[in-house]
């Protein structure tokens, strides 16, 4: 099949991005000819298998964003702060570049807002990828948007959504929308697997010493990651990970609070406006030989240093679609402890159902409590080596049921029956 995806970002640093970047690389290496249509401009960096990219020149260079980050030759706006006119001129950018690459099987779009009305105005069948974000933190309690989308997605072929939680969220802002269907988000599952330890560090530093230089991009790994990670994984204290966003919305305050009592080293993974904030909170709550901010790191990173952290923690305060960092982290073998809502309960459940029963309450934790966080990361930390392996087999296992990526990529191809 011929299958153009859509998606409005750059394709590494979140979560739909990350999405999008796996879709292309398992339907293209299936044999299907993919085009990638992003605001990417360096896809070369990426595994995309055979997928071909074309990037979209904004007007205005104006890019309608759900939180505020800083995008290189882009103007980044709120999307509900754009006028109608900025909408209709994003919209039509977006959807005459579509258009170009014409005929195709499948036209593929992300977000609810922008990617409804990019794939109407292609005049084509479309299908359309809820993630979460638009709906929280741009869509919600703004009637002229829900209408919009909702207006959008009655026109698509079909809404898909990663979990149970994001189908109620979006009957809730967006109102009844029909030809909705539950996939969750995948793990590579061949990327992320167990390592031993010594090698995994190993291959983590030689991954570091060939980041290019930071020259102060937020996207990029910190300068002097290799050095900074032999000395701070050296022995064999007791690792926890954090790697994500770093906003106020993803609670790694909260994972910081509960480090005080804990007597473990913490390395956190990401970027973000609240990075200053979380530095300071860490200087003032930690020792600071106990924590250790990296930047942004990229899968090849991660299926490395996700092997050496005896738990990593999903803090989130804010509603998520679906924990795909927690299914990566247990592919990896470290054991996820999630903040038990929305699609992270999900997750949870799903490790639940795998995990022996003695070990059932460790997937996750009260939503917002440091001191029940704090409990559970002791009780994790100390099991012996023996529980600690059957407890990252039973992990996998459920990764590798659940949520591969070649399954999910199988599944949003099915044929849609249509109205």
């Amino acid at each position: 099949m011929r299958i153009l995806l859509w998606h409005g970002y750059l394709l590494a640093g979140t979560g739909s991005n990350v999405y999008t970047r796996a879709l292309a690389r398992e339907w293209s290496n299936a044999g299907h000819d993919v085009v990638v249509v992003s605001q990417e401009r360096e896809p070369e960096q990426y595994d995309l298998g055979r997928a071909q990219t074309v990037a979209v020149d904004l007007p205005g260079g104006l890019l309608p964003v759900f939180v505020m980050d800083r995008y290189t030759g882009l103007k980044p706006k709120f999307l509900q702060d754009f006028s109608d006119a900025e909408k209709r001129a994003y919209v039509e950018a977006n959807a005459a570049a579509l258009r170009e690459l014409l005929p195709a099987d499948i036209v593929f779009t992300n977000h609810v807002l922008m990617g409804g009305p990019v794939g109407k105005a292609t005049g084509v069948p479309f299908r359309v990828k809820a993630h979460g974000s638009e709906l929280e933190y741009s869509i919600r309690g703004r009637p002229e948007l829900a209408a919009w989308g909702r207006e959008a997605l009655a026109a698509a072929d079909a809404t898909y959504v990663g979990s149970h939680h994001i189908r109620e969220v979006l009957e809730d802002v967006v109102g009844h929308v029909e030809r909705v269907y539950e996939v969750p988000p995948g793990v590579d599952v061949d990327e992320f697997t167990l390592q031993d330890h010594d090698d995994a560090l190993a291959d983590l530093i030689e991954e570091a010493r060939n980041d290019p230089p930071n020259e102060g991009n937020e996207r990029l790994p910190d300068n002097g990651n290799a050095e900074r990670f032999a000395d701070f994984l050296a022995g064999d204290q007791p690792t926890v990970v954090y790697f994500g966003k770093l906003i106020e919305q993803k609670g790694v305050q909260i994972l910081l609070e509960a480090m005080r009592d804990v007597d473990a080293r913490l390395v956190v993974v990401g970027f973000g406006p609240y990075r200053a904030t979380l530095e300071a909170m860490a200087g003032e709550t930690m020792a600071p030989p106990r924590t250790l901010f990296t930047g942004a790191l990229e899968h090849r990173h991660l299926v490395h240093l996700l092997p050496l952290a005896d738990a990593t923690v999903v803090p989130s305060i804010f509603p998520e679609a679906f924990g795909m960092v927690a299914a990566e982290a247990a592919a990896a073998g470290s054991p996820p402890l999630v903040a038990r809502h929305s699609g992270l309960a999900e997750v949870a459940a799903g490790l639940e159902e795998e995990y022996p029963e003695r070990f059932r309450h460790l997937a996750s934790f009260e939503t917002g409590d440091a001191a029940d966080l704090a409990r559970k990361l002791k009780e994790l930390l100390a099991l012996s080596p023996a529980d600690r392996d059957e407890l990252r087999r039973a992990g996998r296992k459920a990764v590798v049921d659940r949520w591969s990526w070649a399954s999910v990529a199988q599944r949003l191809l099915a044929p849609i029956a249509v109205k």
